[in-house]
C-alpha cells in the first residue's frame, strides 16, 4: 500500500505537470499569431516572411546548450522543433516539395527540419522540386547535395546553376540502409535489387558479399525502388525504414552501409534571404576563364582572410561563356565585413560570382 500511494503522488505530480505545459504551450501558441499579426502589418502590400530558419537555429542551439536532462541535448531540441512547427503552422501552414515518392530520405529531412505539421509534397525529380519552388506552388523545397560516403549530388548543383532560388538551411540526415522485400519474397528468388544509385554505391561492399550475383538496378529514388518492389516476390529494395513502413515491407537485413557514419546533407531552397544566426555557412559559385592558376587566384582571399572552406566542387558549364563552375561552400554569414571583403577581391579574378545564400548550420 505504501508503495502505490508513492506511485499515485508521482503521478498526480506528473498530472500537474501536464496541466502547466499545456497552458505554456498555448501561451507560446498565442505568442507567435502575435507575431504573424505583426509580421502580416509591416510587410504592407507584399508577402509576408514567417519561415526564420536562423531564428529557429537560434532557439534550437540555446535548446541544446541549457538543457539539464535527463532528457538528452537532441532529443529536447527534437521536442521544440515540433513545437516550433506547429505554432509556425499557426502563423502560416507550409508547403515544403521534395524528391518523392512518399517514403523518402528527402521526406524524412524535411520532416526533420520543418516537423510533422508542415504540408509535405512529393515530386517525380530535383528539376521540379526547384520548379514549383519558383513558381510559388510551394513555399520551400528539401533537396540532396551531399553524402559523406558518395560525394555531391550532380544534378542539385547543375540545377543551382540556371536557377535564382536561394539556400536557406542545411539539413544533416544519417543515412541506414535495409534490404527491403514483400512479406511472400524469399531471399533465395531474388535476382534484381533496386535502389537510387547512391544507395547502390553506398552499400557496394555489402552486396558484393551478400547479394554478388542479383543485378543491381538503378531508379529515381528508394521509395520508388520499394514502391516497385510490394507487390513482386523476385526482387528486393535497398531502403529507408521510413519506405518499409510506407509499403508493408518485409525487412531481410537492416544497416547495410558499408560506413556507418553515413550521412547525407539536404538543402532547403527559397526565395528568401537568411539574416545571420550567429553560426552560419554561406554557398557561392563562381566561373573563371580556362587559364592557369584560375582557381588559385579564386581560393587565396580566402587565405588571407582566414575563412575555412568546407566544400569544393567543380561542373561542367552549362554556357560557352564559362570554362569552369566551383561551387565553394565556406563558413560565415555573407552579411559580415570579412565575407564582404573576401567575395570583393574574388569578382576582381573571376568571370562571375553567384551567390547561393548563406544559412544557419545544421543544428540538429
Amino acid at each position: 500500500m505504501e508503495e502505490n500511494k508513492e506511485l499515485k503522488e508521482i503521478r498526480d505530480r506528473i498530472d500537474a505537470i501536464d496541466v502547466d505545459l499545456r497552458q505554456l504551450l498555448n501561451r507560446r501558441a498565442a505568442a507567435a499569431m502575435e507575431v504573424a499579426k505583426i509580421k502580416a502589418q509591416d510587410a504592407g502590400d507584399e508577402s509576408a516572411v514567417f519561415y526564420r530558419p536562423e531564428r529557429e537555429a537560434q532557439i534550437l542551439t540555446r535548446v541544446k546548450a541549457e538543457n539539464t536532462g535527463p532528457l538528452s541535448d537532441d532529443d529536447m531540441a527534437r521536442l521544440f522543433r515540433e513545437i516550433i512547427s506547429c505554432c509556425l503552422a499557426l502563423e502560416q501552414p507550409l508547403s515544403i516539395a521534395y524528391l518523392g515518392p512518399a517514403g523518402t530520405y528527402s521526406e524524412a529531412a524535411a520532416i526533420k527540419q520543418f516537423g510533422h505539421f508542415a504540408n509535405t509534397r512529393p515530386l517525380a525529380s530535383i528539376d521540379e522540386v526547384f520548379r514549383e519552388v519558383e513558381a510559388d506552388s510551394v513555399h520551400y523545397g528539401v533537396v540532396a547535395v551531399e553524402n559523406s560516403t558518395e560525394g555531391m549530388v550532380n544534378h542539385t548543383l547543375d540545377c543551382f546553376m540556371t536557377s535564382p532560388l536561394k539556400i536557406c538551411a542545411e539539413v544533416e540526415l544519417p543515412i541506414h540502409h535495409s534490404l527491403l522485400a514483400s512479406p511472400d519474397t524469399e531471399r533465395d528468388d531474388i535476382i534484381t535489387i533496386y535502389s537510387h544509385q547512391q544507395s547502390l554505391a553506398q552499400c557496394r561492399t555489402w552486396l558484393d558479399t551478400h547479394w554478388p550475383n542479383a543485378e543491381r538496378v538503378p531508379v529515381n529514388s528508394n521509395a520508388e525502388a520499394a514502391r516497385m518492389v510490394a507487390n513482386r516476390d523476385d526482387c528486393a529494395a535497398i531502403a529507408g525504414e521510413i519506405a518499409a513502413q510506407h509499403y508493408d515491407l518485409r525487412t531481410l537485413a537492416s544497416s547495410i552501409e558499408d560506413r556507418p557514419d553515413n550521412r547525407t546533407r539536404f538543402l532547403v531552397i527559397g526565395k528568401q534571404k537568411v539574416g545571420p544566426s550567429g553560426r552560419d555557412k554561406s554557398s557561392i559559385l563562381v566561373s573563371t576563364r580556362n587559364e592557369p592558376g584560375a582557381l588559385y587566384k579564386v581560393l587565396g582571399p580566402f587565405h588571407e582572410h582566414g575563412i575555412s572552406l568546407s566544400r569544393i566542387e567543380t561542373r561542367p558549364s552549362k554556357t560557352g561563356s564559362w570554362s569552369y563552375v566551383f561551387f565553394i561552400d565556406f563558413d560565415g554569414h555573407q552579411a559580415s565585413p570579412e565575407i564582404r571583403a573576401v567575395l570583393d577581391e574574388i569578382r576582381k579574378v573571376a568571370m562571375e560570382v553567384k551567390s547561393l545564400g548563406s544559412y544557419p548550420q545544421a543544428v540538429l
